[in-house]
């Protein structure tokens, strides 16, 4: 099945298949959702049929939540359940 086949889920509709429009902005919509949840480049790679995460990756990279402050908040949490002290 190609990228704009479907096997004929939408025979007889009218769906733009531009890159602007239709299925390929699903498409970034699904990546970016999973990202902001938390899904890995290498699951989102496998969802999408990359084969090169690396490929994900470059182009997805933009739409990764900041990982500055998640790493601040990690380190925060251990030291704080090693030295006791409320962050």
């Amino acid at each position: 099945m190609g990228a704009n086949n479907f096997g004929g889920v939408f025979l007889g509709c009218s769906v733009a298949t531009t890159r602007k429009e239709g299925i390929h902005q699903l498409r970034h919509y699904y990546a970016s959702v999973m990202l902001a949840e938390g899904v890995s480049i290498k699951e989102l790679a496998e969802y999408l049929g990359h084969s090169d995460p690396g490929f994900t990756l470059r182009v997805y990279a933009h739409m990764l939540p900041c990982s500055h402050d998640r790493a601040r908040a990690v380190i925060n949490q251990r030291f704080t359940r090693v030295i006791g002290v409320d962050a």
